[in-house]
């Protein structure tokens, strides 16, 4: 049985349009951030300590921000929106300066993913413009290390996520694609390590925990499929499966998903029961986010 709702610890408001994403910025220093995106393409930057936005961001000419990240390291802010662009943005010495942008081609709505490679680099996956196609590319120096494009015809790419795994080998890249398959590439050897049909329809986002190896996927027909990857990096389907949407998560424990209603639930991943309900909200929810800080003090003491 579910927990009832909790109340909120924090309540934002100021902007313009409905959020399509949120990024939470919770390490080193004492203020807690929160970067959210708006289908207005506003990016604000939350203090989570006054409950306002420290600024304001207007950088995709009015195009909806699908997806935003922050190096810590670099005091950059990385943004993409559906005007095809992904701009970096410097956020230092309390400037909002434009530091950069590359041009994707992909009319989709495929979120791009972050592998932070070094101090001041890393590597960036974003759909293509043909509609299989995979880029990676380096950024700040945005080369272009690959493009991925599998044999078969899967349909436009739906959902990624880039990881460096623990064996020291190179950077694997899991992606969802329009005909409900999941493929694992390998970036620097640019082939296919594995595939399987996890969905008969679109995949429409996925999440993987990247120390347990394994994942979450959600599908246009409102199904959570559950995979593995076991240690001869195949995908293996977990026995399970879920009739509700999910968000992308950073708990090792569970996971957070919503759907076209008022509200979210969050699951455990170990036996996949719902452990909160979380109805107050008053529209639909379209980007919940897990914070990435365990420490109390960035936190309200109610909590």
């Amino acid at each position: 049985m579910s927990r009832p709702t909790p109340s909120p610890i924090y309540t934002l408001r100021g902007a313009s349009g409905p959020f399509n994403t949120l990024h939470f910025s919770c390490h080193g220093g004492d203020t807690p951030l929160l970067f959210s995106g708006s289908g207005k393409g506003a990016i604000h930057m939350w203090n989570l300590n006054t409950r306002r936005a420290d600024r304001i961001i207007e950088g995709h000419s009015g195009s909806s921000v699908i997806w935003v990240s922050a190096l810590p390291s670099t005091d950059t802010l990385i943004s993409q929106g559906r005007d095809m662009r992904v701009c970096l943005w410097d956020l230092s010495k309390g400037s909002n300066e434009l530091m950069d942008s590359l041009t994707t081609g992909s009319v989709g709505f495929c979120q791009c993913s972050l592998l932070e490679t070094g101090q001041r680099t890393c590597l960036l996956a974003f759909g293509g413009q043909q509609t299989e196609e995979l880029k990676i590319v380096e950024l700040p120096s945005k080369t272009l290390v690959c493009s991925l494009v599998p044999d078969s015809k899967l349909g436009l790419v739906m959902c990624v996520k880039l990881w460096q795994p623990q064996s020291g080998r190179g950077p694997l890249l899991l992606a969802g694609y329009e005909d409900g398959s999941l493929l694992l590439w390998d970036i620097t050897q640019r082939s296919i390590l594995s595939q399987a049909k996890v969905h008969p329809d679109p995949v429409m986002c996925l999440t993987f925990d990247t120390e347990i190896l394994r994942g979450i996927s959600a599908s246009s027909d409102n199904i959570l499929s559950s995979w593995i990857l076991d240690g001869q990096n195949n995908l293996q389907e977990a026995g399970y499966t879920l009739s509700w949407l999910p968000a992308n998560r950073r708990s090792l424990n569970g996971f957070v998903f919503h759907g076209l209603e008022e509200g979210m639930k969050s699951y455990g991943n170990k036996h996949s029961k719902c452990s909160q309900n979380c109805n107050r909200m008053k529209n639909v929810v379209t980007g919940p986010k897990l914070c990435d800080s365990h420490q109390p003090r960035h936190f309200p003491d109610e909590y």
